[in-house]
Parts: C-alpha cells; sequence; structure tokens
C-alpha cells in the first residue's frame, strides 16, 4: 500500500488536475485499490513495485504526458507513513484542542524528495524559540507555528530555498486521514482488486 502525494495541483486556479483524471491514470498504470483524497493530489494505490522512487519516476513521467506539465510526486510506503505518525509530538494534539490557549497552532509534515531526504539539508534552518518548532525524521520534516507569528517563522522563507520544489506539504489531519485511509485499505482492499 502507498501514498502518491503530487506537489502544487489545484492551488489558486493553476496546474488543473482533476481526481477523476488522476484516479483513471493510476488505473491504466495497473495500479490497484485506488482511492483519491480531496483535491490536493493524494492518491493512495497498491501495487506489486517495492521501490516507492521507482514508482515516483514512473507516476511523474505519466503526469506530465498526460497533464502536459511537470508534477513532482513523493511516494511513501504504508510503513513509512506509520513511522511519521508515530513519530508525531504528543503535545500537537494539546495545541490543536480548540478548547486551550494553545489552540492557535499550525502544525505541518513536509514530505521531502528523495533526491534532498537528508538531516543535513536543513542545517541551516533554525526554528525561532517560542514561535515554532522543526524536527527531521527520515522521509519529513514536522514543522508546527503559532499561527500568529507565521510571517516571521524560519519556515515561511522555505519558498525561497532551493529545495522547494523537492517538497510537498500536509497539514497534520490531512496527513492523519490518509494515513487512516491506507489502515483500511490495508485491511479491507477494494472487492474489484
Amino acid at each position: 500500500m502507498y501514498v502518491a502525494l503530487l506537489r502544487g495541483i489545484n492551488v489558486g486556479g493553476n496546474n488543473t488536475v482533476s481526481m477523476t483524471q488522476l484516479k483513471k491514470l493510476f488505473e491504466e498504470l495497473g495500479y490497484k485499490d485506488i482511492t483519491t483524497y480531496i483535491n490536493s493530489g493524494n492518491v493512495i494505490f497498491s501495487n506489486g513495485q517495492t521501490n516507492p522512487r521507482q514508482l515516483e519516476e514512473e507516476i511523474e513521467k505519466e503526469l506530465e504526458k498526460t497533464f502536459g506539465f511537470p508534477i513532482r510526486v513523493v511516494v511513501r510506503s504504508f510503513d513509512e507513513m506509520e513511522e511519521i505518525i508515530k513519530q508525531i509530538p504528543k503535545h500537537w494534539e494539546q495545541q490543536n484542542d480548540p478548547l486551550r490557549s494553545e489552540a492557535s497552532w499550525r502544525h505541518n509534515i513536509i514530505f521531502l524528495s528523495h533526491r534532498i531526504d537528508n538531516k543535513n539539508s536543513f542545517t541551516d534552518l533554525t526554528p525561532k524559540p517560542n514561535i515554532e518548532e522543526m524536527k527531521y525524521i527520515p522521509g519529513v520534516l514536522l514543522w508546527t507555528a503559532k499561527t500568529s507569528d507565521l510571517t516571521h517563522s524560519t519556515m515561511i522563507t522555505i519558498n525561497k530555498s532551493k529545495f522547494h520544489k523537492e517538497m510537498t506539504v500536509r497539514n497534520l489531519n490531512t496527513a492523519r486521514k490518509i494515513y487512516e485511509l491506507m489502515q483500511n485499505l490495508q485491511t479491507n482492499p477494494h472487492p474489484s482488486s
């Protein structure tokens, strides 16, 4: 079981990709148990392939052929997603509780392309104390910041970095839902697959 996370589609009317077309493309590639989740380009699927990097290359090539523009893709296996979810700091839950004063934090999981997935790639990013936290674990940066201080955070500068096009961001709720869908499909694959 895998998830393909597409970068930079359906944002502000640019790089439009229909989820129906996307699902059809994955079917044509011979993938099974295909489920899309929200319009930001999250495709859960199964495949006999065991190399996520090869899957990324295959999917990127076909996406460009089909939609006419390059789309960077990050693929994570079920086991990789499970490990990421386990690493989410416990205090993020408290910060998400609307009844607590800490509820004004934004929690993001920044999925890294294998081209930059290395702790040393981010040594020049120093989170600002009291307004943000960042933690590298293989495959992702876990980043959270006070909503009121987003424009002052170190991570806001990542859009100008050389790594910008090699990552794709999902908020905590989206990442958790993707993992939940993967869990469900792992135990209950689609009958037609």
